[in-house]
């Protein structure tokens, strides 16, 4: 029998052709046989079943891998989708992809599903799973797999399958008398899907097409232990307990309306909020050397035509028509900023010049993505557009990440950075995209930072570097952005009279710190559940009296309050006082007053710390300070001064 070598574990090994990675893993690889999912052959992920049949390197991924995570989750999915066609014989079968953290199956079925019916599919998969059913990978010419799937009345198959390229080969997997369309890769049997979950249902339109018809999406998870899933379903809990939509609506901060989907209208408290948080933001523009500009919200066809957003980024557009002229409502604010630019000539000692806008954006999103303020189709950037000398790219970089640092610190957030390099509809070429992605190396390399290279995710116009904040539920959200951009300033032909006095052309920064205001306020109330920070809160005082009789003194405390520029309110309720605590707690407010008889005669006030609860009594003079001082200092966490 002919003989073939492989590599692994970092050992090389010769088999008989056609034995199975797996036992190859078994033989060379021992401890990692049980908890392998799936394996890597030649840089390729496949079955642990597959024959090997050249000489090759391998490399066992357990759950641990990113690849065998998704290879569990995805055959979690085929498995449900089994139990829907077992128990819903007339269901038609959509997509079914592992998804982070999870996975669905988009199904056609003449009733929608019910919670009850949850319950049924799940105790369904847990038998197909006690039957450790081997996941088969089967290839098939393609009319083969078409008349099977038309047979069966699986139109959205067919669909797919009509999709395809005409030499591609058609794969199918089948795990007992369940046939599904994939590519896989699978985990061996079904019986390695031990700890799983069916979480809702939602619709979903077929293909993400809102001029398709909606379908039904299960979405599910799945883990490698039950330990894991349990977590994880903890995890989940507390995030429904922080969603931004539920407490915007109970705190009051913003609204969500069929008449503008897509478009959040904020309230005045939120708008407290707003204010407060780009307050700071110009504060701390103005100290790192930012002047602020506005540009218009609806720009001529021609300049985005130019800018080449009309060739790489239409679909994301709205559009108009002024005076016979086509226009587009801006997507984006660096072609405005451009313009700003170009409007008067510059020397080489203004450079860099770094101009910031908090700028109205518009975008299309279809309606199956937006999500509360964390996908909506308008929203604000805070944005900047630095242009300079070539030889100030690195050290401007540099300040870039200073300061979106600064800013990430005073909310108490770690991060992660990513480095995104060239992609497919790029503009400029391969040696302009080098230079860029060399500089920002050099930048991050200088900061002695950590970074993840993500290939091929930049701006169509440069490479860029990404800030991945982390939460307190350790999820991560992308926000700060820093694009070095040669291209732009080429197309619009901007430049500066250099030191000998000829003209040249000078390098552009695009960056954001927060990314969207919209998003960041969203990502603000999950992160703190609502209970903001002193500085951010809408109301940082609440005062409550216990009887009418100290309403009078309330007032005049509150007085007091507002004129050292503290936001208070008064509980002039005829309630309990235990049901004005009670209140004040639910709305997250930082601090109440609590005033009586007691307090008016000695010209104090009791302090109740919303998560320290009581911190004494006080005099008024005494409180302005300490809150005051806790504002001024942005502090997280409050309290530590009374």
């Amino acid at each position: 029998m002919a003989k073939i070598t492989i590599s692994c574990a970092g050992n090389k090994k010769v088999f008989d052709h056609g034995i199975t990675a797996l036992d190859v893993i078994k033989d060379m690889d021992p401890s990692k046989a049980k908890d392998s999912l799936v394996v890597e052959i030649d840089g390729e992920v496949r079955d642990l079943g597959t024959k090997l049949v050249d000489n090759c390197e391998i490399i066992p991924l357990t759950w641990n891998d990113e690849a065998g995570r998704r290879a569990l989750r995805h055959s979690a999915a085929h498995i449900m989708a089994q139990a829907v066609q077992e128990l819903f014989p007339e269901a038609k079968f959509a997509i079914g992809p592992a998804i982070e953290d999870g996975f669905y199956y988009d199904f056609a079925v003449d009733n929608p599903f019910t919670p009850e019916d949850l319950d049924k599919i799940s105790a369904y998969m847990q038998q197909i799973v006690d039957k450790d059913l081997p996941f088969e990978r089967q290839e098939v010419p393609r009319d083969q797999a078409r008349s099977y799937f038309a047979n069966q009345g699986q139109r959205y198959k067919v669909e797919l399958i009509d999709d395809l390229p005409s030499e591609a080969h058609i794969c199918l997997y089948q795990q007992g008398n369940f046939v599904d369309l994939c590519a896989g890769p699978h985990v061996p049997s079904t019986g390695y899907v031990k700890a799983f979950k069916l979480l809702n249902v939602a619709g979903a339109y077929w293909r993400g097409d809102e001029n398709r018809e909606m379908l039904q999406r299960i979405y599910g998870t799945a883990f490698f232990s039950k330990g894991q899933l349990k977590a994880h379903l903890k995890l989940l809990e507390e995030a429904t307990r922080r969603d931004h939509r539920r407490l915007g609506r109970e705190l009051d901060l913003f609204s969500l309306h069929e008449e503008g989907p897509g478009f959040p209208f904020f309230h005045p408290k939120g708008m407290i909020l707003r204010n407060e948080l780009e307050a700071f933001w110009r504060e701390e523009h103005r100290r790192a050397g930012y002047q602020e500009i506005r540009t218009p919200m609806i720009l001529s066809q021609e300049l985005w035509q130019r800018s080449g957003h009309w060739d790489h980024y239409r679909e994301n557009m709205y559009f108009t028509e002024i005076d016979e002229r086509g226009f587009a409502v801006k997507p984006m604010n660096c072609p405005g900023g451009i313009l700003v630019y170009k409007s008067d000539s510059h020397s080489y000692r203004e450079l860099p010049l770094r101009q910031a806008e908090m700028g109205l954006v518009h975008r299309h999103e279809r309606a199956g993505v937006l999500h509360g303020l964390m996908r909506v189709r308008c929203f604000t950037q805070d944005d900047a557009h630095i242009f300079l000398l070539p030889s100030q790219i690195t050290d401007e970089i540099k300040g870039v990440i200073d300061l979106i640092i600064r800013i990430y610190q005073v909310f108490g957030f770690s991060y992660q950075v990513e480095l995104s390099t060239k992609p497919e509809n790029a503009m400029g070429t391969d040696e302009v995209w080098q230079e860029a992605t060399s500089a920002l190396k050099r930048a991050l390399e200088d900061k002695r930072m950590e970074y993840k290279v993500n290939e091929g995710d930049g701006a169509f116009y440069g490479p860029k570097i990404d800030f991945h904040l982390k939460d307190c539920l350790g999820r991560t959200w992308q926000c700060g952005t820093i694009q070095l951009d040669f291209l732009m300033p080429e197309r619009f032909d901007l430049e500066y009279i250099g030191e000998d006095g000829e003209k040249h052309r000078p390098v552009m920064i695009h960056r954001t710190c927060l990314g969207s205001i919209e998003r960041f306020i969203g990502i603000l109330i999950e992160h703190y559940a609502g209970a903001f920070p002193t500085w951010l809160a809408p109301v940082q005082t609440r005062i409550l009296p216990i009887t009418d009789q100290q309403l009078g003194y309330a007032k005049e405390v509150a007085s007091k309050l507002e004129q050292a520029g503290i936001r208070v309110e008064v509980d002039e309720r005829n309630e309990k006082i235990g049901y004005k605590i009670r209140d004040a707690q639910l709305q997250k407010i930082p601090y109440m007053l609590i005033v009586g008889a007691r307090e008016v005669k000695n010209n104090t006030v009791s302090v109740r710390e919303r998560s320290q609860g009581d911190r004494g009594v006080l005099s008024i003079e005494t409180f302005i300070k300490g809150i005051s001082s806790e504002i001024a200092n942005r502090q997280i966490e409050g309290g530590d001064w009374c």
